[in-house]
């Protein structure tokens, strides 16, 4: 459990799921994208047994922001393995702007480096994941299945050299659980 402060007032706790807080996550991802699309991603992706992470925030009782990482297949010509990807990660329309979301990130990323994981991908924003050390993929010669612009598609080293910087060498493409081709 990570408890920071997030603003004067108030103390945000991240925290994994539980089963009581399945129909909240479901609520936080639908308010923050505007559509039920996400949150009907993470009960498939639980549903599938594919989650490999789901985090949640709280403040003062209620439950104001969620992130979630499941493995994608990496694969080459030569070689497949898995790699976790973060996503989605959602805060209330109401809390955000107060750095919950990169509480959440901030936490997932360093339970990923518990876990060992190398690297992490994720398809978002391209000005505010680079924070947090994400770069496009695309670098390493990485590409995402999906027709998504270089810049969204991100990856984030957890581990130095975890990946060569020679995209000439390699051309991988990210393949995403079947959750994902439903939204």
């Amino acid at each position: 459990m990570v408890k920071a402060l997030v603003s004067a007032c108030s103390e945000v706790t991240v925290r994994p799921e539980t089963a009581t807080d399945h129909d909240a996550i479901y609520h936080v991802n639908a308010a923050a994208f505007g559509r039920p699309a996400e949150a009907d991603l993470v009960n498939a992706l639980r549903r599938d047994n594919a989650l490999s992470l789901s985090l949640v925030a709280e403040r003062d009782g209620q439950l104001v922001g969620h992130i979630a990482f499941s493995l994608v297949r990496v694969a080459d010509e030569q070689n497949a393995f898995d790699a976790p990807a973060l996503g989605p990660m959602a805060v209330l329309p109401m809390h955000q702007g107060q750095g919950i979301g990169s509480l959440l990130i901030e936490a997932g990323l360093a339970a990923m480096v518990e876990q060992r994981a190398k690297i992490v991908f994720v398809l978002g924003h391209p000005t505010y994941y680079p924070r947090f050390g994400f770069v496009p993929a695309q670098r390493y010669g990485i590409e995402c299945e999906f027709d998504a612009p270089a810049e969204v598609f991100m990856v984030c080293l957890l581990q130095e050299g975890a990946l060569q910087e020679d995209a000439t060498r390699r051309h991988a493409v990210v393949h995403y659980p079947p959750a994902f081709h439903d939204i």
